[in-house]
């Protein structure tokens, strides 16, 4: 298992959508492993493939329910159902939201509550998640990232202005950055 470096907004493999994975193999187990320990260093509570410079549709995923029941897992090749996205400006206290490919900075974002996440697992075995609040938010957040999208894209006016500014201060927004968890100290 190794971690892998994170790309930063701008490279292109965060702003194409991932191909479907076709071989359940060996390969395909070493990425997903490397894909947990990448995500757990950083650490953050998702990682999809294309972060790591992978065009396939893949997403890791972790999260502790307020019950203390630990969800984990990954999803192949999903498909998302969400409930209406709320009308309304986002509260930047609990809709408040970070992303490993625009470290450091968190901003507002309305997304559905509930969510339905259908995939398959790291065995080709088909599964199905209902979802609801953070979950569904991670949910979403991830497999905007196989479509090519970054949350920062989904931003309203004010805070994509911010985030132009940022990304010019930073020299982001150009193929070849990347920050390497445990390694690199950046806050995502």
């Amino acid at each position: 298992m190794a971690v892998h470096p994170i790309r930063i907004t701008g490279d292109g493999a965060l702003h194409s959508p991932a191909a479907p994975v076709t071989e359940f193999d060996d390969h395909l187990r070493g990425l997903v492993a490397d894909m947990y320990e990448t995500m757990d260093a950083a650490p953050g509570v998702g990682l999809a493939a294309p972060q790591i410079g992978v065009p396939l549709r893949i997403f890791t995923y972790t999260w502790v329910e307020d019950s203390g029941e630990k969800i984990r897992g990954v999803a192949i090749n999903p498909t998302l159902w969400i409930s209406p996205v709320p009308a309304g400006v986002a509260d930047e206290e609990t809709e408040s939201e970070g992303c490993l490919s625009f470290p450091g900075e968190r901003f507002g974002l309305r997304r559905a509550e509930r969510a339905i996440l259908q995939a398959t697992d790291i065995d080709g075995a088909a599964y199905e998640i209902r979802a609801e609040g953070w979950l569904a938010r991670i949910f979403q957040h991830e497999y905007d990232h196989l479509d090519g999208v970054l949350y920062i894209d989904r931003l309203d006016w004010d805070d994509r202005k911010v985030v132009a500014k940022l990304t010019r201060k930073r020299g982001w927004g150009v193929p070849g950055n990347s920050w390497l968890p445990g390694v690199d100290d950046l806050d995502a």
